[in-house]
């Protein structure tokens, strides 16, 4: 295993990234207040370059390459924003790059990724081990391998975020009580977790996940790696890891103080109550931890939580499900 991340290497990784990705405001909505009964603080990460947080893992790992690693390109597997985030922090910089994608990956996505002049190669999802299949590509080209999150500069990256709002919160004068985090295989949520152990300790922080994929929750409750059982609905496209990656689980599991799970229709309720209030477009899995919250999962009463809207690439018809 890679040695792990510290608060040192996102405080690092925030140097780098500043100007080369868009410092996303921090939202506050009174009717957003009065659902949770608390302040709640949103991170809105929708509006970040390629329309998630995965821009900035992204960025910072193609930042780390080597003049040499640069010439021979990157390459990853991705259902979708980790594809279009390395395809754009690739183009950035004038690095090559091949993503690995389920054939069922939105069209949004596949499009998007494509836009930035990737290359793309697709697998089923049901049938393929898309971890294995990366690898196999990086060694045929000598390409350098950037996961979507089990990697020390993707994970720094990340943390990015959390640094940014805790440092919002401070100037509008508050701290934050907790922080719920949209989980997939724990990249985010590790890089907040040691944004929030050197920033603001004492603040908790706790994943979010979609029914039947809260892998990152009985891993913490079990003590070590476990997989979901993976019969959730897939409505969540973006955080349908099966189980958490080897370095996020070792940053999270000391640092997190738990893990929650919500319905397809806590999530719609959610994407609606964003676009409503909060003029957001959000995707099902970028809507989870605000879903937790309204839900009353995580608790917001009389506390302030901070929230990570993680991303706002959804299918029109998908949204408009939401609207409905």
């Amino acid at each position: 295993m890679s040695s792990l991340p510290t608060h040192e290497d996102v405080l690092a990784a925030a140097a780098r990234l500043a100007g080369r990705v868009v410092r996303t405001p921090m939202l506050r909505h009174p009717a957003l207040d009065a659902a949770a009964g608390g302040t709640v603080l949103v991170k809105p990460e929708p509006l970040q370059r390629t329309g998630s947080f995965k821009f900035r893992g992204a960025t910072n790992a193609v930042l780390r390459l080597s003049e040499e690693q640069r010439a021979a390109g990157v390459v990853t597997h991705s259902s979708g924003n980790h594809g279009q985030a390395l395809a754009c922090a690739a183009a950035s910089e004038g690095v090559k790059a091949l993503i690995a994608m389920p054939k069922d990956a939105p069209s949004i996505k596949v499009e998007s990724t494509r836009r930035w002049g990737a290359e793309i190669t697709f697998f089923d999802r049901l049938s393929t081990d898309r971890e294995a299949l990366a690898n196999r590509l990086a060694e045929e080209r000598g390409a350098a391998l950037i996961p979507p999150f089990d990697h020390p500069d993707v994970i720094a990256g990340q943390g990015s975020v959390a640094l940014e709002l805790i440092e919002d919160a401070k100037a509008a004068g508050l701290r934050l009580d907790a922080l719920a985090v949209c989980t997939g295989g724990g990249g985010l949520i590790a890089g907040c977790a040691l944004a929030v152990e050197g920033a603001s300790p004492g603040t908790e922080v706790i994943a979010a996940e979609p029914e039947g994929w809260d892998d990152t929750a009985r891993s913490l409750a079990a003590g070590e790696r476990l997989s979901a059982d993976g019969k959730g609905a897939t409505f969540c496209d973006a955080l349908l890891s099966i189980r958490p990656g080897e370095i996020t689980f070792a940053v999270n599991q000391p640092r997190l103080a738990g893990g929650v799970a919500v319905t397809p229709d806590e999530v719609l309720a959610a994407m609606r109550f964003a676009f409503d209030h909060l003029k957001l477009v959000v995707e099902p899995g970028g809507a989870v931890a605000l879903a937790a919250v309204l839900a009353g999962r995580i608790p917001a009463k009389g506390r302030t939580v901070g929230v990570v809207i993680s991303g706002g690439n959804v299918d029109p018809a998908v949204f408009a499900r939401a609207l409905a």
